[in-house]
Parts: C-alpha cells; sequence; structure tokens
C-alpha cells in the first residue's frame, strides 16, 4: 500500500542519509584515494619485496628514454611489468613477445590507474626450450630477409695473404689456429681480441668484423683476405653472443669472406648461416683457410714434368716422323744428275754462242768503221759551229756575266787571305796539329795524341807531349814599345785582322 509523501521521507532518512553525519562512538575516519593508494602501495611493496614470476612476454616496447615495458602472462592472468633503463640495458637477450622467460624484482601499484604491476630487476630465459624457441624465431625473421641465402655468400680466397681472426686471445682456440697454419700454409694473421661470452661479448664481436670490413687497402696494417670468427665449445648460453641479432649482421654485411668456426661440430650458431662458410672446429677453420704447401709444391712440380713431357713430346714424335720420311726420299745424287747434265749442256752452248756473238760484233764494228771518214767529221763540224753561230751568243755577253761574278767575289777574296789558318805563322805564331793535320783548339784535345805537330813559317816539329809542362821563365817588366810598333798595332786593328 502506497505511504504518504511524509512518510516516504522519514523512510528513506531511516536507510540512506543524505549526509554523512558522525555517528557517536565511530572511530573510522574517512581516507581519501591518495591515502588508501598510499596504504595500498606500502601493504603490497612489504608483502612482495621480491617475488620471480614466470610467464609468457607480450606486448614488449621500448620506450625512447630506454625503459622496457611489457605483460607477463598465463593463460589464466595477466601482469604488466616494467624494467628501468639500467636493468635492460643489463639483458643478455632481446625481449620479444612470446618468450618465456622467468622475471626478478618486487611488486608495486600504480595509483594513476588503480593497477599492481611488477617492477622487473633481472630477467632470464625460462628454460633451454625456451631459448630455443626465441632462437628459431630469430632465425626465421633474419632467414626473411635474406641474411642466409647461398646467394649472398662470397668465395673463399685459394691462398690469403693476410688472415684476421676474431676471438680471445688467451684462450687455446687462437693457439690451434695459429699452429694449423704454420703446419700448412705459414701466413700473416691479424687477432682482434673480443670477448666470447657474457656481457658485451656480442658488441666487441660485432665491431670487430666492422672494424676488419672497414679496413682501407693499402693502408699502414695490412687488410685481410679472409676472417675467421673463432669460439671453442660451450653450452647453449655460453654461445648465445653469436646468436645476437647484431653479431649476425655484421658477419652478413662484412665485404670480406667469412669462416665462422665457433663450438664444436655439433654446435650450431646463428653466426654459421650468415657466414660464407662454416667451419666444423676453429682448426678445421684453419685447413679451410689455406691449401697445404707441399702438396701445392709438389703439384707444381707434378704440373712443370708435364709441361715438359708435353713440349718434348711433338719434338720426339717430329723426329720420328721425319726419320721415317728420310727413309723414303731419293739420294741427292739421284736428284742432281739430269740437273748437271743440262748444266753442262748450256755451258757448251754458251760458249759457242759467245765466240758466234763476239765475230758478229767485230764484223760489224769494221763495216761502221769504214763509214767515220775524215770528211764526214768536218762537215759535222761545221754544221755544229753554225748552229752554235745561230744561238746569239757573243764574247762580249760571257765577258759582262764574269765581270758581275768578279765583282760579287771581290770581297770574298779579299778577306780569304786573312782567313788563312797559316798567316799568324808569319808573326812568328805557331799552329799545333795532330798527325793527320787537324788543328787542335785545346789542352784536353792535345792530351789524347801521342805526337803532336808543331807547324811554323819555315817547317813543321813532331814533338810527344810531356808529362808535366814546363812553365817558362817570367820575362821582366817589359820596355814600352816604340812609337811605330804601337801606330803598326792600331793599323792592323783597323784592318779587322783576325789573328
Amino acid at each position: 500500500m502506497a505511504l504518504p509523501f511524509d512518510d516516504e521521507d522519514d523512510a528513506i532518512d531511516r536507510k540512506a542519509p543524505l549526509l554523512a553525519k558522525a555517528t557517536p562512538g565511530d572511530n573510522a575516519e574517512p581516507l581519501s584515494i591518495s591515502e588508501l593508494s598510499a596504504r595500498l602501495k606500502r601493504t603490497v611493496e612489504d608483502r612482495f619485496g621480491f617475488v620471480r614470476l614466470r610467464g609468457e612476454l607480450s606486448g614488449v616496447k621500448r620506450a625512447a628514454s630506454g625503459h622496457l615495458y611489457c605483460c607477463l602472462k598465463d593463460d589464466k592472468a595477466v601482469i604488466d611489468g616494467v624494467m628501468w633503463k639500467g636493468g635492460a640495458q643489463r639483458l643478455a637477450f632481446r625481449p620479444e613477445d612470446g618468450v618465456e622467460v622467468i622475471a626478478t624484482g618486487k611488486l608495486t601499484t600504480y595509483p594513476g590507474r588503480s593497477k599492481y604491476q611488477i617492477v622487473v630487476e633481472s630477467m632470464e630465459i625460462a628454460g633451454e626450450g625456451a631459448l630455443l624457441a626465441l632462437l628459431e624465431k630469430l632465425r626465421a625473421r633474419l632467414a626473411a630477409e635474406g641474411l642466409f641465402s647461398v646467394e649472398r655468400k662470397k668465395p673463399l680466397p685459394f691462398l690469403p695473404r693476410t688472415i684476421g681472426v676474431v676471438t680471445s686471445p688467451t684462450g687455446a682456440v687462437i693457439r690451434d689456429i695459429l699452429h694449423r697454419l704454420a703446419d700448412r700454409f705459414p701466413s700473416r694473421v691479424l687477432v682482434w681480441p673480443v670477448l666470447v661470452q657474457g656481457q658485451g661479448a656480442a658488441e666487441q664481436v660485432a665491431a670487430a668484423v666492422r672494424g676488419f670490413s672497414a679496413m682501407p687497402a693499402g693502408g699502414a696494417v695490412p687488410r685481410p683476405d679472409l676472417v675467421i670468427v673463432a669460439r671453442g665449445g660451450g653450452s647453449i648460453e655460453d654461445l648465445w653472443s653469436f646468436n645476437e641479432e647484431i653479431v649476425v649482421r655484421a658477419v652478413a654485411e662484412c665485404t670480406i669472406p667469412i669462416i665462422s668456426a665457433v663450438g664444436h661440430e655439433t654446435d650450431t650458431t646463428l653466426c654459421d648461416h650468415a657466414a660464407d662458410r662454416r667451419a666444423p672446429t676453429p682448426t678445421a677453420a684453419a685447413e679451410m683457410a689455406v691449401p697445404v704447401r707441399a702438396e701445392l709444391a709438389a703439384t707444381l712440380a707434378d704440373l712443370a714434368s708435364r709441361k715438359r713431357h708435353c713440349a718434348l713430346r711433338p719434338v720426339s714424335l717430329g723426329r720420328e716422323r721425319l726419320e721415317a720420311r728420310v727413309r723414303h726420299l731419293p739420294k741427292p745424287e739421284a736428284l742432281l744428275a739430269a740437273k748437271a747434265q743440262r748444266l753442262d749442256e748450256a755451258g757448251e752452248r754458251l760458249r759457242r754462242a759467245l765466240r758466234e756473238r763476239a765475230g758478229q760484233a767485230g764484223a760489224r764494228l769494221e763495216a761502221q768503221g769504214a763509214r767515220l771518214s775524215l770528211p764526214l767529221l768536218r762537215h759535222r763540224v761545221e754544221r755544229a759551229e753554225e748552229r752554235l753561230v745561230r744561238t746569239g751568243v757573243t764574247p762580249l755577253l760571257l765577258q759582262r756575266r764574269f765581270e758581275a761574278a768578279a765583282r760579287h767575289f771581290a770581297p770574298v777574296a779579299r778577306v780569304l787571305p786573312q782567313l788563312d789558318p797559316d798567316k799568324p805563322l808569319q808573326r812568328g805564331f805557331a799552329r799545333v796539329t795532330d798527325a793527320s793535320g787537324h788543328t787542335l783548339t785545346s789542352k784536353a784535345l792535345a792530351e789524347r795524341e801521342t805526337s803532336l805537330v808543331l807547324k811554323f813559317r819555315d817547317g813543321a816539329l813532331t814533338v810527344t807531349p810531356g808529362d808535366a809542362p814546363i812553365d817558362p821563365p817570367r820575362p821582366s817588366s817589359p820596355a814600352p814599345p816604340p812609337r811605330r810598333a804601337v801606330r803598326q798595332k792600331e793599323a792592323q786593328q783597323q784592318q779587322g785582322d783576325l789573328f
């Protein structure tokens, strides 16, 4: 039954009061949302200060600040997780969706969304099965990019002069490689020391491979012709650095042929797939790198023997064929007998023909000599004189041409006596010549001759040059020449005497 209006208000007042009123004896003060969130945060962190969770990663993302955010889930529940930058940099693997891990950290709450989450301090892959699943997932992704394709692999050099080795400098691997190279074919080895397991090993291996690839050809340090990435055997965790994506990409992008020798024969890493050649052991990698020098020497000796045999075989075969053909050839006397007879007959005919030709020529000469009479010759001379007169050449014309030529050569004729090399001999000079009469103009030319000829104005004198010339005595200060001699000298200078 319906109640009156006032009665309804009284009922509401008794059941749900409109204003909050303090009840006598009540000591529960109302809490704010922030106070409740803070109390929950302290309770959760105190109760779950250290927990280890096993679950599958989902929604993995790395912020620009370096922090890692993800979710851990199983088939029934999910919890948010965060890993700060310092811990994320120390991870030994790359977190991806679907990887089962064991996360260690503490639980806390996020008041902004009324959610609880785990702050992860360390993260490990949950068992070898999960690790292999992560490895297979990474292998499939890199294979889809073509990093393992056969077309990208480069052939190994037949005989590398310099070999680069990326490995630990203190392990037994480098000693095995050097020992095997020394046994087979000694080569120059450049070792790039790196860590082969643990934190930072993958970055060092990748940097070493890229460093070898970036070395310039012809530099101070020789650029390797071949690179060997080597490590001894171990568990999958020990070899995990060679499964890292940074190492695989560095090996695939290297411009130098690479041999991967990581682990024992049963161990396989992603570095083996990306390399140009996989070796089961580091020692086998050294055997792949270089041939055996003794075998090469034996091969060269065998090839040289075969070359000599091939070069001499045609000669011996040719000699045999020549001897067989010589036996079938006729004797030289039989070949030349007919020709010799024909030569004798031709010689006899030649002598008879020459005698006949000489007789005929004598008869013709006698016949033509009878035709050469004195009146005939006089008549021919007279006709020649007539033709000469008709040419118009008069003695006066020839005389004029002779006079013009004489005037042209007159200056030369005046200078010619002055150029006579024997003219200075009249003034007391002497001309030095060799035995053939050539004038010697220097001391070096005179020293080469065994005898010298001194020509004076009244004759020649043959002398032999001595070892050391005798300096002539120095005359006392000469008296001043007379005026007549000075005038004669000036006159000679004015005449332009060359001597």
